[in-house]
């Protein structure tokens, strides 16, 4: 059995200004490409489905396309469970409708999907926490433990008001639970959760900017080892870097972002994952890079020329620009660098630091004109910096109106 492992989508999400609508289209059809290509037999998205909780009509359009073209109008199934930038009650309206078409949607932790059947796969089994389904072309069953995103209430809804438990232990007896019970070996047994998880003493996992936080300290984070031992392949969400925080024959994957979302990421290839299982045997699974969107990228400059020579050969891309000078951007310059890159993001000027004479600074004669005046005060505030020439401009426009 093929199955292709997504997630991270942020469909509706802007970089700043800028909207990346045309880069998560182009993205898209190219998971779908890949998918049929691939000639896999199940599709897993692992939530963070939408940026927001009120995504735009378009983010929404794009969303249902997609998942309609993945589906192979009913084909192929396709799961997508709810992340914490989605709300839960959205990913479960439209399920009634999305189940003719093959497409299971999940938004809440503790969901029993309604059984179902189409011509090429049936729901052979559901309860709290679990799908299994069957394929016409294959003998065997595939078993999904579906963890969406669980909030603090939401997880009181799913596990109960008892809290004093640690979050770690919960979820160990509930999987564990599960697992003992429909997970054997005579089926392929998959876990998909979006949260927080990290081997158990390895460094802390960096959460990307921008990114609603799920860790707070160490109360929320889950550890590798809660996993059943039944469980072959753990699907995550949530980390926008590609990783296996598993084992090469017990893969825990963050399957990463299909773009870079934020300058955190920057420079990072995203992925999907295409997984091949058989019942009672390790997984293999491959990463394939996805080719659509624009690079983003930190620069740095010392000289505003170098900076627009560089930024005329990098159009495709997105700029966090720092430009390194003796004094401020001037407007002239501001503007030639703005006229040579429409995606710069954000330009950080940064004023080289300069040795202060501490006497200099501080005994400041109160008898000069005010013009002189002025600049000792801005050097005693910018670190010995003499103001430019259009800030000094500015100053005399103030004086005389």
């Amino acid at each position: 059995m093929k199955i292709l492992h997504t997630a991270d989508w942020h469909l509706g999400k802007r970089l700043d200004r800028f909207s990346r609508l045309e880069e998560q289209i182009l993205v898209m059809n190219e998971i779908v490409q890949i998918a049929d290509e691939e000639n896999v037999d199940l599709v897993l998205v692992a939530g963070d489905l939408f940026d927001n909780f009120n995504p735009s009509v378009e983010a929404i359009e794009l969303f249902y396309k997609t998942l309609k073209r993945l589906s192979q109008n009913g084909k192929r199934p396709v799961i997508a469970i709810s992340g914490n930038h989605d709300s839960p009650y959205l990913i479960d309206a439209p399920d009634p409708l999305a189940r003719e078409c093959g497409i299971i949607l999940i938004g809440h932790p503790k969901a029993k999907v309604t059984p179902f059947q189409l011509q090429d796969f049936e729901i052979s089994n559901s309860v709290e926490g679990l799908i299994e389904l069957k394929l016409k072309n294959h003998d065997f069953p595939i078993r999904i433990v579906h963890t969406a995103f669980a909030n603090e209430i939401r997880l009181k809804e799913y596990f109960g008001e008892n809290k004093e438990e640690a979050l770690n232990q919960v979820l160990a007896e509930n999987w564990a639970t599960i697992a003992d019970e429909f997970c054997d070996e005579n089926g392929v047994n998959i876990l998909m959760a979006h949260l927080y998880m990290n081997k158990r003493g390895a460094p802390v996992l960096e959460e990307p900017d921008g990114e609603k936080p799920i860790k707070i300290g160490n109360a929320d984070l889950i550890y590798s080892d809660t996993i059943p031992s039944q469980i072959q392949y753990t699907a995550l969400g949530h980390l926008h870097a590609f990783r296996n925080i598993g084992t090469e024959e017990k893969p825990v994957v963050y399957s990463s972002s299909p773009l870079c979302y934020s300058f955190s990421e920057a420079g990072q290839t995203k992925y999907v994952s295409i997984i091949e299982a058989k019942p009672n045997q390790n997984v293999s699974y491959e990463k394939i890079a996805l080719k659509n969107g624009k690079s983003l990228v930190r620069k740095t400059f010392d000289e505003v020329e170098k900076a627009i020579e560089w930024l005329s050969e990098n159009q495709n891309t997105f700029v966090e620009l720092t430009l390194e000078s003796e004094t401020y951007l001037k407007a002239e310059e501001r503007k030639m660098i703005n006229n040579a890159h429409h995606g710069i993001v954000h330009l950080i000027p940064k004023v080289k630091n300069q040795e202060i004479n501490q006497k200099q600074l501080y005994d400041i004669n109160l008898d000069q004109d005010i013009q002189s005046l002025f600049k000792d005060y801005f050097k005693s505030k910018n670190n010995a910096q003499e103001p430019n020439e259009d800030l000094l401009n500015l100053f005399n426009e103030i004086l005389n109106a």
